[in-house]
């Protein structure tokens, strides 16, 4: 507990709920002393008393029992977190102890993964400045700042690159490229402030570096992403700042629907059964599997300017 004249008092814990548990039990301790002032003296227990209950059998045995959790202490900004890669990847981390918030520009779907998970719900436009502001905002008022953004937001456009329209294209670079920028730069603002490092992920794309037919709109604001991410990392690597980026394909989520799953397996010339586990492991990825790879970029405290590939095995998607 932390007292400042003046201002207030303040619980200091491992997550919002432990937090706020020192907080109560604070102010409880403020009634009792103020009560017990109000009809004689107030005498805090003595030192042995103290002793025998802190190391009291019992409590020691439940203090032993809990675990501190990796990321416990740690807050998280998800975006496009309602659903697919977005939920999983906020599930992952709240598992491992973190405090979440869960953004989305659909504030239903952001509300229910933050109940999911115990955290913060965003609604926010990520193309929009000002909601992004916004949202930056409400998450400092909640959790006090940020230690890991992981900018996941993102929507595919298709078409022939030689006839797509120009309000597609830059429709599709909004949100698959400025966005990302827009959130990495709030996030280094904030970590700056705070002097403790921090770590920006991307969801970038297979298709950064292994376009598919008819998805040039897509893939090409993915590309400017991949070198996006890298710049961060050359350029805040000596503030402690680390920038990482998955590389995932074929996973099931809003994006990849079951009408552009149909779309993109007919332009391979495959079944959509063919297409999914179309990899050297012959195995369909999962939102989970991506999940994993953002939890455990975020652990690699030695590792920057890394894109991780999670994609069942693709040759042909694989960094030179």
């Amino acid at each position: 507990m932390v007292l400042v004249p003046g201002i207030g008092l303040y619980g200091v814990g491992s997550s919002p709920a432990a937090s706020a548990i020192v907080a109560d039990l604070a102010e409880n301790a403020v009634r009792v002393v103020s009560d017990a002032e109000a009809i004689g003296r107030f005498e805090p227990l003595c030192e042995a008393d103290a002793f025998d209950v802190e190391y009291w059998s019992l409590e020691q045995a439940k203090l032993k029992g809990a675990a501190v959790k990796r990321f416990a202490g740690h807050v998280v900004l998800v975006t496009g977190a309602g659903s697919g890669i977005g939920r999983a990847t906020a599930q992952a981390f709240a598992a491992e102890g973190a405090s979440v918030a869960a953004l989305d520009s659909d504030g239903a779907a952001a509300l229910r993964v933050a109940e999911e998970v115990g955290g913060l719900a965003l609604a926010c436009d990520v193309t929009k400045d000002r909601a992004l502001a916004d949202a930056f905002g409400k998450l400092v008022a909640r959790f006090g700042g940020l230690d890991i953004l992981v900018s996941n937001a993102g929507a595919a456009w298709q078409g022939r690159i030689g006839e797509v329209s120009d309000a597609a294209l830059r429709a599709s670079f909004e949100l698959n490229f400025f966005a990302h920028q827009a959130a990495a730069k709030a996030a280094v603002h904030l970590l700056q402030q705070q002097g403790t490092g921090g770590v920006l992920l991307f969801n970038i794309s297979k298709q950064a570096v292994n376009p598919g037919p008819d998805f040039g709109p897509y893939g090409l604001p993915k590309a400017a992403t991949l070198a996006l991410m890298r710049q961060y990392a050359i350029d805040y690597g000596r503030e402690g700042i680390r920038a990482n980026g998955v590389n995932a394909d074929r996973v099931r989520t809003g994006l990849l629907s079951d009408e552009m799953l149909a779309k993109r397996a007919a332009a391979r010339g495959l079944s959509e059964t063919a297409y999914m586990a179309g990899n050297l492991l012959q195995r369909e990825v999962t939102a989970a599997d991506v999940a994993r790879a953002f939890v455990a970029l975020a652990k690699a405290r030695a590792t920057t300017g890394h894109v991780v590939t999670v994609d069942g095995g693709n040759t042909a998607a694989a960094l030179r």
